[in-house]
């Protein structure tokens, strides 16, 4: 079991990769979907190259996380799945992305949460992230984003 400690973590993602890639080459219409299409083939051949790569070197890696390091991770995660399976749904694609990005930089922003120069800042911080994610999305790449909640 040793061996494949690192393949099945490895294989269980490579399998979801390729269940993201199979649905956004399954939807329509095909122009909203060439971005996303574009980013599962990527994410599915690094997911099969980290896969096999495991498979390969076996033991020869280090051990895996521990207690400590899983605890730090542990916040983000949650945030990160309830964006994906509930936030971005409910909210919509922007103001579940703000909502999200906002509490994990403010979770993980070593700055002292009792001081307003550092709320301030989270908050600038977010902005010009949302605005580089709207550029991106809506503008440049003119992608279809779920919609949002007050639309």
């Amino acid at each position: 079991m040793q061996r494949f400690q690192h393949a099945i973590p490895a294989g269980l993602i490579a399998l979801v990769g390729l269940w993201v890639c199979f649905v956004s080459y399954t939807q329509t219409p095909a122009a909203a979907f060439a971005f996303p299409r574009l980013v599962s083939t990527l994410f599915v051949v690094l997911a099969l190259w980290t896969f096999f790569k495991a498979l390969r070197d076996g033991t020869a890696q280090e051990g895996g996380f521990s207690r400590q390091e899983i605890l730090r991770i542990a916040p983000g995660l949650t945030v990160a799945v309830a964006y994906v399976f509930w936030g971005a749904k409910f909210f919509g694609f922007y103001t579940g992305t703000t909502l999200a990005f906002f509490i994990l930089l403010t979770w993980y922003d070593p700055a002292d949460h009792r001081q307003l120069r550092s709320w301030v800042m989270r908050a600038i911080i977010t902005a010009g992230f949302m605005a580089v994610m709207y550029c991106l999305f809506a503008l440049i790449l003119n992608v279809y984003t779920p919609r949002e909640i007050w639309s």
